[in-house]
Formats: structure tokens, C-alpha cells, sequence
């Protein structure tokens, strides 16, 4: 299965939606619970497991983390 290397993580504010913030993520020798590859960021704190449609399940990468509801994955070339 082909995947991309790299992805922009947006997140959309609930609260203003007109708002988003974007984290760059790449992909990491995981797969998640699903099958498909994990990407992260940097820190490797921001962590993601996005199919092959472009669906974004987020991955906790500590305790007590909690994820924004409307995520959206867009690839980067």
C-alpha cells in the first residue's frame, strides 16, 4: 500500500470557526489500530493515523491528552 510521506494535521476551532491551526506531520515506521501508517510531528507529540481516503484518527501520545473534534488531513508535496 502507498502512502504519502508527509501531511498538514488542520484543526478547526469550534468557537471561530473561520479559525484553524495547521501542524506538519510525517510518516513514522507505525501502524495504528486501524491498519494504516501513524504520522507525527516533531516532538512526536501530535500523532495521527491517516488511511489511504485521507481519514484522520488521532493517536494519544500522553495521558490526559484530549483531541479536537474536526480534524482534517491535506497532503504536501
Amino acid at each position: 500500500m502507498w502512502s504519502r510521506e508527509r501531511y498538514e494535521l488542520i484543526f478547526v476551532n469550534a468557537t471561530a470557526p473561520d479559525t484553524e491551526d495547521v501542524v506538519v506531520v510525517h510518516r513514522t515506521d507505525s501502524s495504528g489500530p486501524g491498519g494504516h501508517p501513524v504520522y507525527a510531528d516533531d516532538t512526536g507529540i501530535v500523532r495521527a493515523e491517516i488511511s489511504d481516503r485521507d481519514e484522520v484518527r488521532m493517536i494519544a501520545s500522553g495521558g490526559h491528552q484530549v483531541h479536537a473534534a474536526a480534524v482534517s488531513a491535506r497532503p504536501v508535496s
